[in-house]
């Protein structure tokens, strides 16, 4: 597993980071066992955990502070998010955005309570999840996350961005005015905007960029047919049919990226996202053994050439060549 600086914070973690956000809910099918992901994710070498407070009410960070329990903590970085207000009792799901609390009191109480259910005095990076404009502009909830950072309970702070939520204009003003650390958000060989500008921003700034949704939702897995269908709490099942098929038609126009016995389009995608100057690791939502060691590989797979990232390059401005699926 490579290893490789993230921005400038100083921290030295895996590429390929581990996004928990699947464990402990049926939000993209069934998992295989949590405690043994982790410890087998430990084995591989990957270092990063993502987590949040909001994944199944708590619960997700739960499993992670159990299964990292034992763990050398300097050895291993630990990233969660706070913002929304959590309501008693387990999510399992849900369609709507819930409320959120951007005051320095909900911060340090967020905090506190994650850090408990995590079992650690610290966390690496603590995130925003899903900040409008309104939370970018409070100098208050800033102040709080410094005073927290000197307090030694987290080491850096960042936003992880959410699309349909705030997006570009929040990360940009986020990179621009806040000296954030990190910035998540989504960015693959399909969907690469907003992220190539965030990641030109960052460049200039010094965060390190966390690549969530690396496969497009599983797409670049290279496992779905016109015949996948999605189980009832299957967030993907919300995706409109035209998602399924012109994706399909681009993986086609995406095959040259794979190599025999050397590097799978899982990998491919992976391993496009980690040519781009200012990514700090990629993030894929880890639900089975089989998807970890794939993951995982990837970091050992074959780099991209020049000429593999031109094609890819030349494809999405043209949107791949896809014929529009019928409505």
């Amino acid at each position: 597993m490579r290893q490789r600086t993230f921005g400038t914070t100083g921290l030295e973690t895996s590429e390929i980071a581990f996004g928990t956000w699947a464990l402990g809910s049926n939000w993209w099918g069934e998992t295989d066992d949590p405690d043994r992901l982790i410890g087998r994710a430990l084995e591989l070498g990957i270092t990063f955990f993502d987590t949040g407070d909001a994944y199944a009410q708590g619960r997700n960070e739960e499993l992670v502070g159990r299964a990292l329990a034992g763990v050398d903590r300097d050895s291993i970085q630990v990233a969660t998010k706070f913002g929304y207000v959590l309501d008693e009792g387990r999510q399992v799901h849900s369609e709507g955005e819930r409320p959120s609390d951007w005051s320095p009191e909900h911060v340090r109480r967020a905090l506190d309570a994650s850090l408990r259910r995590l079992g650690t005095d610290h966390v690496d990076l603590l995130q925003l999840h899903n900040p409008r404009m309104e939370a970018i502009a409070r100098d208050d909830l800033f102040a709080e996350l410094e005073a927290l950072r000197d307090e030694g309970r987290l080491r850096h702070f960042g936003v992880a961005l959410g699309p349909a939520i705030g997006w570009r204009e929040e990360g940009v003003q986020a990179l621009e005015t806040r000296g954030i650390a990190a910035l998540q958000t989504v960015y693959n060989l399909l969907e690469q905007e907003p992220g190539s500008e965030l990641l030109a921003t960052a460049q200039r700034t010094g965060a390190g960029i966390m690549a969530r949704v690396p496969t497009s939702s599983g797409l670049l897995e290279d496992k779905y047919t016109l015949d996948t269908t999605f189980g009832s709490t299957d967030h993907r099942r919300h995706r409109p049919r035209s998602w399924l098929v012109e994706g399909l038609q681009k993986i086609d126009r995406l095959r040259f990226l794979v190599i025999e016995d050397e590097r799978t389009m899982t990998q491919a995608a992976l391993k496009f996202i980690l040519a781009q100057p200012g990514i700090a690791n990629v993030v894929p939502t880890v639900t089975s053994f089989a998807e970890l060691e794939e993951f995982a590989a990837a970091s050992e797979a074959p780099d991209l050439t020049d000429d593999e990232l031109s094609r890819v390059q030349e494809l999405y401005a043209r949107d791949f060549d896809v014929e529009p699926a019928a409505a």
